[in-house]
């Protein structure tokens, strides 16, 4: 289910709005929100869609949401999945809940918190490139069910090869996806979804 054009331009001047007052997306990249920031978020709820990961009432957290990214785009088309938004930046968390407030969605939480902190667990952890794979994946160890979906760019092989080892993951719970078989824009060339499955 994708919103409405018209839930994503509300979307988009939600954030241009507090952008102007919380810089959550740099000023350079504003008129690029839709394709940057938003299509890229969903780039999880597309690859979740292909791999037949979705199924009502999931519970989904949202690490180092920033203002929101990805978790505002993936609940406002998986109404019925929870999601819990994270940062420990609270100015961050207070434009996340704003707009998620002014797209009235009824599945997120947004709390200010550490990783640490957080009971779980959760079915997902999702997060965009909030730091390397090895930093991150200690943060959410036990925290899931399922698996975490991880935005991420460039070259990304010896990231991952770095997080098996150092955090003793096995190789063959790891795939990822191109962003690219999905949107062609070049902006999406070296842009992938990572799943490391429990």
């Amino acid at each position: 289910m994708m919103p409405d054009k018209e839930q994503f331009s509300q979307m988009c001047e939600l954030y241009r709005e507090w952008n102007g007052k919380i810089n959550v997306v740099s000023r350079k990249d504003i008129d690029n929100l839709y394709e940057h920031h938003i299509l890229h978020s969903l780039s999880i709820y597309e690859y979740m869609q292909r791999k037949g990961l979705l199924q009502p009432g999931l519970r989904v957290l949202d690490l180092g949401t920033g203002g929101g990214f990805p978790g505002i785009p993936l609940a406002s088309v998986m109404p019925d999945t929870n999601f819990t938004l994270c940062d420990s930046i609270a100015k961050k968390i207070k434009v996340a809940q704003a707009v998620a407030e002014g797209l009235a969605l009824k599945n997120v939480t947004c709390i200010c918190a550490r990783a640490e902190t957080l009971a779980g667990p959760f079915d997902w952890v999702v997060s965009r490139a909030v730091t390397s794979l090895d930093a991150f994946y200690p943060w959410v160890k036990g925290k899931f069910t399922k698996g975490i979906l991880y935005l991420k760019g460039g070259d990304v092989l010896p990231e991952i090869s770095q997080m098996c080892s150092k955090c003793k993951v096995d190789p063959s719970k790891v795939s990822v996806w191109p962003v690219s078989e999905w949107l062609s824009d070049d902006y999406f060339a070296e842009k992938f979804v990572i799943e490391i499955r429990k």
